[in-house]
């Protein structure tokens, strides 16, 4: 059945014809998908190549015996930054989980012989594969190299977790019931604070009873009166004893009257040798001599009788131990 609708106006107003066909069409469009196919291909192997896939590697495989976590592509780290990746994981036939990971060979100078790996899986994120490299003098890992790798999950001490805090819980509810012990304790606290604060205080409970601290403090205040009629009485007697006029003055003043006595009988005691010697050297004036020496005799007798009367005057006023006796030559 033939068209018959007349052609649309153009833009300028004018009527166009019908569409041409494209030239080439076929062959522009087998072009465009070859360049889409490369560009998928070239974005594929920049891909593989920032991934390390085309880098030289060296073998690693890890033993555990449980892979759970773990896959295909994940990373080992080394101090935080990826040194390897996990290739194929596979079942042993001794039941253990064999890990194949793939490192760099440029970062496999941090992997020792006495290196530790360690297949982590945290409360938070995934799994993780760690190396720690404690000597880095030791020998490097050699490649193909078959090692133990330490497992540490943090799930697996949540249900002892669990039943510590339950066991825990139960303690502190234990403790602090109303019949516990604890609360025993403080309710003899609060009737010792109570007790405290009553007529008696402190000294009341320490002695068991307001009449004993009655009696405690009824004693402190004699002594503290005794102690002051002590002062008293010291300060009186040091008065009497150390002031003007008083018992140390006296006897400082009977001293020196002392002394000047001693001073006389020794001047009398000079003159007696002066006299022997004259009445040895002079035997013709003996008689003569004779009396002068009973004079002066009775003058030293005297003075003897003075030094007497002010001893027992000096022992009156001060209790000494000894009788003093002065004797005649």
């Amino acid at each position: 059945m033939t068209d018959h609708r007349p052609p649309e106006p153009g833009w300028d107003g004018s009527v166009q014809g019908e569409l041409k066909p494209v030239a080439h069409l076929r062959a522009k469009a087998a072009g465009l998908l070859l360049f889409t196919l490369a560009l998928i291909l070239g974005s594929a192997f920049y891909l593989m190549y920032a991934r390390g896939l085309f880098e030289p590697t060296q073998k690693l495989i890890l033993t555990a015996d449980d892979s759970e976590g773990v896959s295909v592509g994940m990373d080992m780290t080394f101090s935080g930054f990826a040194i390897g990746r996990v290739r194929r994981i596979e079942l042993a036939d001794d039941g253990n989980v064999r890990i194949h990971v793939d490192v760099a060979r440029k970062d496999a100078r941090w992997l020792r012989e006495s290196s530790v790996f360690t297949l982590v899986k945290g409360l938070v994120g995934g799994t993780t594969i760690k190396a720690y490299s404690g000597m880095l003098e030791d020998a490097p890992l050699a490649d193909g190299a078959v090692r133990p790798v330490l497992r540490g999950d943090a799930t697996a001490e949540l249900p002892q977790i669990m039943a510590a805090a339950k066991q825990v819980v139960e303690n502190l509810a234990q403790i602090t019931a109303q019949d516990s012990a604890l609360g025993g304790s403080l309710t003899e606290l609060r009737t010792l604070a109570e007790r405290m604060q009553g007529a008696g205080g402190v000294l009341g409970v320490a002695l068991g009873g307001e009449e004993q601290a009655r009696k405690v403090l009824a004693t402190v205040d004699n002594a503290n009166a005794t102690l002051v009629r002590l002062e008293r009485m010291l300060a009186r007697a040091d008065r009497q004893v150390f002031d003007q006029g008083g018992l140390v003055t006296q006897v400082q003043a009977t001293v020196i009257e002392l002394n000047g006595l001693l001073a006389d009988t020794r001047k009398s005691l000079t003159k007696i040798d002066a006299v022997l010697a004259e009445a040895q050297a002079v035997g013709a004036n003996a008689r003569e001599a004779t009396t002068d020496l009973g004079a002066l005799r009775a003058e030293v007798e005297s003075n003897l009788r003075r030094m007497e009367g002010v001893l027992n005057e000096l022992q009156g006023k001060w209790p000494f131990a000894r009788q003093p006796e002065l004797r005649l030559p």
